[in-house]
């Protein structure tokens, strides 16, 4: 048996890069423990990728009673994988929930991975107890979207594929559009705004939640956009999906259940947590160390934070300083050669 209480669920995240994995607990939407991470094998065919996520439910010990949900880099309808972009071809078709049963012998809830992770800010994240019709933008390789109506989840939507002005949208909109194309905020904005405008139209959300690494900048862009729904950037970040598929899980299996009086203790958690963080300047999950994402032990996010912004300060002080320096280095020899020639002119 594992020490672990009653609202705890597990979460994996299957990426390209890495498959991620932690308890959490269900009534604060924070990791019990701390993740573990373990690389993505080369080539990540559905036998390996399935022998990692046993491993990393071993380094838990978890007992058969934790409910256990996995997010997934591809759509997933009745468990199936019909169409693969970032991990080995092979898993085209394949029934990704059955695989992952019959490998760790125990049930599983298997779910796209921007479902998962728009699923969670939904619940405790940024769109917390937001009514109507919820859209989560998550802009990056390509563009992710969520629709969440009510807090009932619409799987698989895939509207970062939706064709405007003769362009696969992502191709040009995406955070990787932005980088590669070297597009200033206020270009990158106009394009952005083409985007927000046609799903706006087609959906009419209450909300829009942008997420992705960028939404950490998002005040450098979106007071640049125009919606009658407002956009806010998400919340819980990395642990996103993590959180969602154990939320998800911990439902389909029936061992927890949103009632009203949980999800008034759930808003309490999230707001103690909000103000802790402000106290401490940093974001919610921000202070939880996490070795596998090259963070010394007993060093934070935001420590390592701290200490890069305090080296570029320093280098640009220095730079600063050189400039300075060269100037009163040509100012003081213009001076000296000035008075060389006045006193020749004195001579003549």
């Amino acid at each position: 048996m594992s020490d672990y209480p009653t609202n705890i669920a597990f979460g994996i995240d299957i990426g390209g890069s890495g498959i991620k994995g932690a308890p959490v607990d269900l009534l604060t939407g924070e990791f019990f423990a701390p993740r573990y991470r373990i690389a993505t094998p080369q080539p990540a065919t559905p036998q390996a990728v399935a022998d990692t996520v046993a491993e990393l439910v071993g380094h838990f010990n978890l007992d058969a009673s934790i409910p256990i949900g996995i997010d997934f880099p591809a759509p997933i309808i009745h468990g199936v994988a019909p169409m693969i972009a970032n991990l080995d071809k092979s898993w085209t078709g394949v029934d990704v929930r059955r695989l992952m049963r019959d490998r760790l012998g125990r049930s599983v809830t298997v779910v796209n991975d921007a479902d998962a992770a728009g699923y969670a800010e939904v619940h405790y994240g940024a769109a917390e107890d937001r009514k109507g019709l919820v859209m989560v933008v998550t802009l990056g390789t390509g563009i992710g979207t969520v629709l969440v109506m009510n807090g009932t989840l619409i799987p698989n939507t895939e509207l970062g594929h939706l064709e405007i002005n003769g362009h696969d949208a992502e191709s040009k909109a995406a955070t990787s559009a932005f980088e590669r194309e070297k597009l200033s905020y206020e270009r990158w904005a106009r394009r952005l705004q083409r985007y927000f405008s046609h799903v706006e139209m087609l959906f009419s959300p209450d909300v829009f939640i942008i997420g992705g690494g960028i939404s950490k900048k998002a005040d450098k862009f979106v007071p640049l956009l125009s919606t009658r729904a407002p956009i806010i950037p998400a919340e819980l970040l990395n642990s996103a999906g993590i959180v969602g598929s154990a939320l998800m899980a911990a439902q389909e299996d029936g061992a927890f259940d949103l009632t009203p009086e949980v999800r008034a203790q759930i808003r309490s958690n999230r707001d103690r947590i909000r103000a802790e963080a402000r106290a401490r300047s940093t974001s919610p999950l921000s202070e939880q160390p996490d070795l596998a994402y090259g963070i010394p032990a007993g060093e934070t996010r935001a420590d390592k934070a701290a200490a890069k912004k305090a080296e570029k300060a320093a280098t640009k002080n220095a730079a600063k300083a050189a400039k300075k320096a060269a100037k009163a280095e040509r100012k003081s020899s213009k001076d000296a050669k000035k008075a060389t020639q006045r006193r020749v002119g004195k001579r003549d």
